[in-house]
């Protein structure tokens, strides 16, 4: 009977321990883990980067969670997925122009996508090492605003598709 309890005990412990683990903020491991970036393509503006309390006063709590802690919006539900209108997408934290209409496509993922950012110098591209086993290009304004990433499974001319994050941008339509 002694056995018995003590096996019961001891298991409860290492569930409990298990839950208590698994119930962790993720910001916690980010913290300890801190990710190295090495820069592709494109350059910083150094004279546009800010503290994080003068983006948190800038930049309202969605779109600082996805610019300044390189969040992501859940699919289909970005205002500008489906916007169609002429015009120009400008970067939330720059307030730098970064893509036309005419380069949007709909890819079918859920969130606006690009073949090719207004100037070659517009973004800046970094390697994302943030998943494990899983290499990306993650795409920033030259505020260093995380915008989204890019794939190379996108349409012609380029081949690219840059896949960005509403809350990351605003659209202007062309005057008529």
């Amino acid at each position: 009977m002694n056995n018995k309890k003590i096996v019961i005990v001891a298991s409860c412990i290492i569930i409990i321990g298990l839950i208590i683990f698994l119930i962790q903020p993720k910001t916690e491991q980010k913290q300890t883990t801190p990710q190295q970036s090495t820069t592709q393509s494109g350059v910083l503006d150094k004279k546009k980067l800010k503290s994080d309390d003068e983006w948190k006063r800038v930049l309202d709590p969605e779109q600082y969670h996805i610019l300044r802690e390189k969040g992501t919006e859940t699919p289909f539900t970005g205002k500008l997925e489906h916007e169609n209108r002429p015009g120009t997408y400008y970067s939330v934290g720059c307030n730098e122009a970064v893509f036309r209409s005419e380069k949007k496509y709909d890819s079918g993922t859920g969130w606006p996508s690009f073949w090719e950012p207004i100037k070659p110098d517009a973004l800046v591209l970094q390697d994302d090492t943030s998943i494990p086993g899983d290499r990306r290009t993650e795409v920033l304004d030259t505020c260093g605003g995380h915008l989204g990433h890019v794939f190379d499974d996108g349409p012609q001319p380029t081949g690219k598709r840059y896949c960005m994050n509403s809350a990351a941008l605003y659209f202007i339509p062309d005057k008529k």
